[in-house]
């Protein structure tokens, strides 16, 4: 257990820090999209095309985030492994934190009281599970589930995709809690995932849920960088966090046998309902409106009828 807590912790440090430094490479393009919309390169609803989204790539933060995203999924992956999806998931969420605290000094935003109360009941909440927590429950599910998997995890990226392009700037909390839904289908088909333990590359190279695990985390990676250029970097992490945080939780229960310790099921529930209603409150309170600060590199805004586009358009320059 205590090795599995290390490992989440460590993949969470992973994921928040790679969140700012995407947000910063991200921002850097999004910057650009008021002159890259003249050349057609944004969606007409003002989201960001997908050649603005490779462009943010390709900036050495994003290059550095991405890293240490895929540092922090294989250590994500090993504690999906030894912990809880309840607990794992959920402790890899605590990213959160990370992102908010970093986001002052990288981003130049100022966090609200009402968002440093969330972040502190999202803490609160890991220290209950982490109390609560059981051992992890089983590995071994039918090969149909694998294949389920992999249908609804082309179905959630896809689908996704097409829905956020469609809502374009609107879609910023959409595409983060839908990354989410993707990391979290992610870390799902890595605790089911055959030819693992013992290993057999036969079995681990025909076992759907591999490509679950592919789709789920390259796509989740595309709608989350979508969400960086187009919203709030701390709102949209925090709709991630619920996505990837409550369906897992409930599907290890349910379908995987994950159990709290005995006697300790109300304290697993309290704290599992505590990190939800604390990563809600900060996506809500983390709109990009609300924070009295702004990106340091950002234009000074502008006024006239072709700015006055509101909020979302203001988030899409930040």
């Amino acid at each position: 257990m205590l090795i599995g807590l290390l490992t989440a912790v460590a993949a969470s440090i992973c994921y928040g820090t790679g969140s700012v430094l995407q947000a910063v490479g991200s921002r850097k393009s999004a910057r650009r999209q008021a002159a890259a919309a003249a050349a057609g390169q944004v969606t007409g609803r003002g989201g960001p095309s997908l050649s603005s989204t490779a462009k943010a790539a390709t900036t050495w933060e994003f290059v550095v985030g991405t890293i240490l995203d895929f540092i922090g999924f294989g250590l994500g992956a090993l504690a999906a492994r030894l912990l809880p999806l309840f607990l794992s998931q959920t402790v890899i969420s605590a990213n959160l934190v990370i992102t908010a605290v970093l986001s002052v000094r990288l981003l130049g935003i100022r966090l609200t009281r009402a968002e440093w109360t969330s972040i502190g009941v999202v803490c609160s909440a890991l220290v209950l599970l982490a109390s609560a927590a059981g051992p992890e429950g089983s590995e071994h599910t039918p090969l149909a589930t694998h294949w389920w998997l992999l249908a609804i995890s082309l179905l959630l990226i896809v689908g996704g995709t097409v829905l956020v392009r469609f809502l374009g700037a609107r879609a910023a909390i959409l595409a983060g809690l839908l990354s989410g839904l993707g990391f979290g289908a992610l870390g799902v088909g890595v605790r089911i995932l055959n030819g693992v333990d013992p290993f057999d590359l036969t079995a681990l190279l025909t076992d759907p849920a591999l490509y679950a695990i592919l789709v789920a985390g390259v796509g989740g990676m595309y709608l989350h960088t979508v969400a960086l250029q187009i919203g709030s970097v701390n709102g949209a992490t925090a709709a991630l966090v619920v996505g990837e945080t409550v369906l897992p939780g409930m599907i290890g229960v349910w379908w995987l046998g994950d159990a709290s310790r005995p006697g300790f099921a109300w304290l697993a529930v309290l704290g599992f309902v505590l990190a939800v209603m604390g990563a809600v409150a900060v996506a809500w309170f983390g709109a990009p409106e609300t924070h009295g600060g702004q990106d340091p590199d950002a234009p000074e805004p502008e006024t006239g009828p072709e700015y006055a586009r509101g909020p979302e358009a203001a988030a899409a320059l930040r």
